[in-house]
């Protein structure tokens, strides 16, 4: 058993990119921002419509769908609310009582940038991409009773994507990325742990597209996610080290796209996040863990439509399902539950060459159980039961341009 447990579970960089502190949208400390037409129907055959450029975020192979260069970039606007209404709070030493903290989540806006350009008189098509996969910003007031489980968690985090694509027939293409991963976090528990630090790392993404004609169409893909050394100050228990250590889970995701009439078609998503990675925080100059999660495998599974109204415009709409990857460990600081997700979309082209979105999705986490136990002092423990409330509104808006 770890001789301190600390809740900073947030603390990761996963093939992402974020230029403001974000608090994190979906299951686990999972983003889902790359993409505002993605957003309108809860990212529901993301791997595999191809409809602008951020299909790279998905899945490298769909990039053999583009016919001429296209450009795409927007950004997504995220506003989480994270409430503990009723919580009890056991310290070392004194009586249990009864606290509550409201409204600890955060907003944000998250940018994202795709470029797609075929090669001439090739089979290759080739791209560039800044987007995001993870983050989170939440913080507790400094007047929280139970300060050594609530405190700061936030973080920045950088991906800058090159990846290729090449068509093997007219069925059949293949793909692939490299990452270059930037991600910057601080963590603070008041006179437990401190946390400021960054780091880089390299991942890597491959994927497949098959069009079984020109209406019906899958794409699978599968993200490496690399464990992260993040290099500064970190203290904890009375012990110092200049790094900490992030697991990352890998995702694997699969998708369809169905055009069942000229005015509408449906699609669906399956990924899978391997979640049990992340089983702890570490540090290789701290003599234990710096906190245990044993996460279990989770991912999410969606639904959604598109119709077609005219040449000049498109509605979409789609429905989520995400699992939460918590078992049985929970922690304040990850205020973690399973969620739903309605989305709504809409595109609207002014020219044959230029798109403009935006998405819209309202997520409903269902409510939430914590009970954590912190122990500094062999034989001694303060404790903390409660239940969570999350959730979140967000809004994209995108710019898609053929050249």
């Amino acid at each position: 058993m770890n001789k301190f447990k600390y809740s900073v579970g947030y603390f990761s960089m996963t093939g992402a990119l974020m230029l403001a502190a974000q608090q994190s949208s979906a299951a686990g400390f999972q983003l889902n921002a790359q993409s505002a037409t993605g957003l309108g129907r809860a990212f529901a055959g993301d791997a595999i419509i191809a409809d602008n450029a951020s299909v790279i975020s998905r899945n490298a192979a769909a990039m053999s769908l583009f016919d001429t260069a296209e450009i795409s970039f927007g950004g997504t606007y995220i506003d989480t609310s994270v409430d503990v209404p009723d919580a009890t709070y056991t310290p070392i030493v004194g009586d249990s009582t009864e606290t509550s903290a409201m409204d600890v989540g955060g907003s944000s806006i998250i940018p994202n940038f795709y470029y797609v350009q075929p090669i001439s008189g090739t089979d290759w098509t080739v791209g560039a991409a800044a987007y995001s996969n993870f983050g989170t910003d939440v913080s507790f007031e400094d007047d929280f009773m139970a300060d050594e489980f609530g405190g700061k968690t936030s973080l920045m985090s950088v991906n800058l994507g090159l990846s290729a694509a090449y068509r093997v027939n007219d069925q059949l293409s293949l793909g692939a990325g490299l990452d270059v991963i930037h991600g910057s976090g601080e963590i603070y528990r008041k006179g437990l742990l401190d946390v400021e630090a960054d780091g880089e790392a390299l991942g890597f993404n491959v994927g497949m597209a098959y069009e079984f004609d020109a209406n019906n169409r899958i794409g699978l893909s599968y993200r490496f996610s690399p464990d992260l050394k993040a290099d500064g100050d970190v203290t904890m228990g009375g012990e110092t080290a200049d790094s900490i250590n992030i697991p990352l889970p890998d995702m694997i995701e699969f998708s369809g796209y169905h055009r069942l009439h000229d005015q509408f078609a449906m699609h669906y998503s399956l990924q899978y996040v391997k979640w049990s990675e992340f089983d702890a925080l570490t540090s290789d100059g701290l003599s234990t863990d710096i906190k245990e999660y044993k996460w279990q495998d989770a991912g999410h599974i969606s639904v959604g439509g598109t119709y077609y109204m005219n040449p000049q415009w498109e509605l979409r709409a789609g429905y989520m399902y995400d699992k939460a990857p918590t078992d049985e460990l929970t922690s304040l600081s990850i205020p973690d539950s399973d969620r739903h997700w309605l989305s709504a979309g809409v595109s609207y082209m002014p020219t044959e060459s230029s798109t403009i979105d935006l998405g819209l999705s309202y997520i409903i986490g269902e409510e939430g159980d914590i009970d954590e136990s912190l122990s500094v002092i062999p034989g001694t423990s303060s404790n903390i039961t409660a239940t969570t409330d999350v959730s979140a509104t967000t809004v994209g808006l995108q710019y898609s341009y053929k050249f």
